[in-house]
């Protein structure tokens, strides 16, 4: 691999390297949900005078949507199933279905705009007696539907504008979630179908405490999950990522790598371990562990640029690679690595990705493309910290560029 031409491009590497640049850009979280509309106005005690309104009957209320989560090859439902009323673009309401794939939404603003995590549809008639007055009119649910989120999995989507019947509580029928065929890695281990119930139920109340922000109650079910089920792979997955959040690394490093060592295809805890490592400066555990990932990534094998929608973030560990094969001298797998990064990446997750870049480019005297990097990388991120050194660097890069296009030109006659 050639060297750089001058001192002054030298020291644009080094510079940027130690400045920091190539830590990964927190991903943006999802929006909360839209506030529950406004309670119904309550009934007049007289409901025979003159300015009293008509009151709308229960039976023109929906109390409750019942129905089941089903998969399109028949296999079991994946456990963190959860069900999602969206309203006019914004969603309204959430449950977990049950492990059987059953779930009740119980509709009014008493459940609005939160994670029910008592899908089960024996409690509905319990809370129907204790409030009557709860549900929904029909025909605001109109401009509503129905779709269900599971990790790996694509959702269909039940439209509620005609809601049969006319009880109060409505069969929607089935929401059929498929297998995206693409993945070839999973982001869903085979070993929680053979966990036991009572693990299966810790699990998914700690995902419901952990969605809440409730990282001690998240630890504690997690926790629960695998002594009853040491070999739950989420649920070890799961409890490294609260013990991360909670600081404690050594416990986590070592929940991530139960949770790999059970099922070597489940992805998740791989890319946990990646970023450990990243942070940590151990460049050859960064290679091995983004290693594995790639190997069973199919669009390793892909040319040209993809959109990609796996839940599993194949960019993240393409980024991690780059870097590490960088700091280690092996520049060209450094380059296809990041290459890859960059066409996989659309959204631009990570700014730092171009910087990279740029300084491969640089070093094989590639000052052109170097310097379009780097313009990307300032267009994305322009008040970043290190601006303004940035943009000195690609001041010389310019310089470079411009004596090399020079020399190039045919001397004249």
């Amino acid at each position: 691999m050639n060297r750089f031409v001058n001192h002054g491009t030298r020291v644009f590497v080094e510079m940027a390297l130690a400045a920091g640049f190539l830590v990964p850009v927190a991903l943006g979280q999802k929006p909360s949900p839209a506030p529950p509309p406004s309670a119904p106005p309550s009934r007049s005690p007289n409901p025979t005078t003159a300015n009293s309104q008509p009151v709308q009957s229960t039976q023109d209320r929906v109390m409750f949507l019942l129905g089941r989560v089903t998969t399109s090859d028949a296999t079991a439902v994946p456990n963190d199933a959860v069900v999602e009323r969206i309203c006019n673009g914004a969603v309204r309401q959430q449950v977990h279905a049950a492990l059987n794939g059953e779930f009740s939404m119980q509709l009014g603003s008493k459940n609005d705009s939160y994670v029910d995590a008592t899908a089960e549809p024996s409690l509905r008639s319990t809370v129907a007696n204790q409030n009557s007055e709860l549900g929904i009119p029909r025909q605001e649910l109109a401009n509503c539907e129905l779709r269900a989120w599971v990790s790996g999995f694509s959702s269909s989507v039940i439209n509620l504008v005609d809601l049969a019947g006319s009880l109060s509580s409505v069969d929607v029928g089935a929401i059929v979630v498929q297998r995206r065929t693409k993945i070839k890695g999973l982001t869903l281990s085979a070993s929680s179908y053979n966990a036991p119930k009572d693990a299966r139920k810790a699990y998914e109340k700690g995902l419901v405490a952990e969605k809440k922000g409730d990282l001690g109650n998240a630890h504690k079910y997690f926790g629960k999950a695998v002594e009853i089920y040491p070999k739950y792979a989420n649920a070890w997955y799961q409890l490294g990522t609260v013990l991360k959040k909670e600081h404690e690394q050594d416990a986590a490093r070592t929940a991530f790598t139960r949770a790999a060592n059970i099922d070597t295809k489940f992805l998740p805890p791989y890319l946990s371990l990646a970023l450990m490592a990243y942070e940590a400066e151990n460049w050859t555990s960064v290679l091995e562990l983004t290693g594995h990932i790639l190997d069973l990534d199919p669009l390793n094998h892909v040319a040209g640029y993809v959109w990609d929608l796996d839940p599993l973030n194949y960019t993240e560990a393409y980024f991690y690679n780059a870097v590490a094969n960088y700091k280690l001298k092996k520049f060209a797998d450094a380059e296809r690595s990041g290459l890859k990064a960059e066409q996989v990446d659309l959204p631009t997750h990570f700014p730092q990705l171009h910087l990279l870049l740029g300084e491969i480019f640089a070093r094989k005297n590639d000052y052109a493309i170097a310097i379009s990097e780097i313009q990307t990388y300032l267009e994305l991120v322009p008040q970043a910290k290190d601006a303004d050194q940035i943009r000195e660097r690609l001041a010389k890069l310019e310089q470079l560029n411009g004596s090399v296009s020079s020399s190039e030109k045919p001397q004249q006659q």
